[in-house]
């Protein structure tokens, strides 16, 4: 059993389809594994046993009467603690929400229950999902599988731990600023950040109404594509013809592609050995077939202070009703975060939402030779977990990460491993796409995949985190 827990989703899908094992004895093992990792990891905030044995049985007996709903029937998946479960606490990392239980499900884990997936449990994140390394004073800090005196990434690092040491399937995560892509990229997973409203954000604890994105992520990019199709807006994929079906995926010729290099930005102060890691991945996206042009993007700084004042104010209006009354109820880095928030003028705020609309329209204008863009995801080795204070919460992204330009323009974005450092730590590259180019990007991703044998990438590189104590 314990070989399964790095298969991919459709290889596990077919044995429990084809009755060799069942749902019911996965998601045993699977809850077994995660008490054995979570001392270690702490990855999940609440562990659903009960309920995810229970939705186990259903998916076993649907299986027996050959109700079959998709790849993801009986398959565990993790959820970031952000998105509401009816009568499930939903905490959103906070001590504010600790004892809510929603009335609801949120649209993408209504999606998941009817794609038949296993809601194995809902899994740790910085507060209220803003911050960057998902060290959270009120449920502990998360660790990174690689290194466990090293931080994740944020927001979403639970869901990248629990997907990168094999507690779940895949897993859902929230991008504002890089929150999903950042972690994935330090854990050494695959994370996406789609277009920014082709998934519904209902019933997900707002961080920023603006710049919030909901998106996969897994081990390898065809479970992220299954994931997606599953939480897709369905109206919005027809509309677009967004076809992001596997069938789809990696249906291209390489040599039609233009990828894109700008300098200014994405690969300024990004470590050597992160950049030579990108290099690298360029050579071999170019002895794949794919060519490469160089570009350049006007108005970069400008937009990224535009993104600093557009999220603090949205959150500082999210929860002033809170904050006003009861300070103390959150964390001390994002107290000092609501604190900017609420420095913010609304000509600020205006003056930053055209800021950028201009610059949306500046990258669209610097993309018309290339199909897509490829850059780092993370440019700097990940902090010690305590290494940062509070004031520096709001600018830990921007210099972990080269992700938060995605939010402020709603492109979709895929990061996908790329190879290791020699401290053992992975290296994620971002593949940045234009609007509703998801299966385009997913298909490059798959293409490089294949080339790298990433699929394997786990097995292959299970020893080190063997070393660490925490594989089993």
């Amino acid at each position: 059993m314990s070989g399964l827990f790095f298969k991919n989703i459709i290889e596990v899908s077919r044995l429990l389809r084809n009755r060799k094992i069942s749902s019911f004895e996965l998601v045993q093992q699977a809850l077994k594994r995660i008490r054995e990792l979570e001392p270690n990891l702490n990855a999940y905030i609440k562990i659903m046993d009960q309920e995810a044995l229970q939705q186990a049985k259903l998916a076993d007996h649907e299986f027996a009467e050959g109700h079959y709903r998709g790849p993801l029937q009986g398959i565990p998946i993790a959820i970031k603690d952000i998105f509401e479960t009816k009568g499930i606490v939903t905490t959103a990392g906070s001590k504010v929400l600790s004892h809510w239980k929603p009335t609801r499900d949120a649209i993408v884990v209504r999606k998941l229950r009817a794609a038949g997936a296993v809601i194995i449990g809902k899994t740790n994140l910085h507060e209220f999902a803003m911050g960057a390394t998902t060290e959270n004073p009120h449920f502990g800090s998360t660790h990174n599988p690689w290194n466990l005196s090293k931080i994740p990434g944020g927001s979403s690092g639970g869901s990248a731990v629990a997907v990168a040491t094999g507690t779940c399937y895949g897993a859902l995560g929230t991008d504002t600023g890089g929150s999903i892509r950042l972690p994935s990229s330090l854990c050494g997973i695959v994370g996406l950040k789609p277009t920014y409203n082709l998934i519904d954000r209902l019933g997900c604890v707002p961080l920023s109404w603006s710049l919030d994105h909901i998106g996969p992520m897994s081990r390898t990019i065809d479970d992220c594509a299954l994931l997606l199709q599953a939480i897709a807006d369905s109206k919005t994929l027809n509309q677009k013809h967004l076809n992001v079906s596997l069938e789809n995926i990696a249906t291209i010729d390489t040599q039609t592609i233009k990828i894109g290099i700008c300098q200014n930005y994405f690969f300024k102060n990004v470590e050597d050995d992160i950049q030579m890691m990108i290099e690298q991945a360029e050579l071999d996206l170019e002895k794949l077939g794919f060519h490469f042009v160089d570009i350049k993007i006007e108005g970069i700084e400008k937009a990224l202070n535009a993104q600093k004042i557009i999220s603090k104010a949205e959150a500082y209006v999210i929860h002033r009703a809170t904050f006003v009354k009861h300070p103390d109820y959150f964390g001390e880095d994002v107290r000092y975060r609501l604190q900017s928030g609420a420095k913010v003028m609304a000509y600020d705020y205006i003056q930053a939402q055209r800021v950028r609309r201009v610059f949306v329209q500046n990258v669209k204008d610097a993309m018309r030779n290339c199909d897509l863009l490829l850059a780092p995801t993370h440019a700097i080795t990940p902090f010690d977990i305590g290494e940062r204070g509070a004031e520096e919460s709001i600018t830990n992204i921007f210099e972990l990460g080269k992700t938060p330009i995605g939010n402020i323009l709603g492109f979709p974005i895929l990061t996908i491993p790329c190879g290791f450092l020699s401290n053992g730590l992975p290296v994620g590259m971002q593949l940045i796409g234009k609007p509703y180019s998801e299966a385009l990007l997913l298909s490059i991703g798959k293409i490089y995949e294949a080339a790298h044998d990433w699929i394997n990438y786990y097995e292959k590189n299970k020893a080190y985190l063997k070393s660490e104590g925490i594989s089993k």
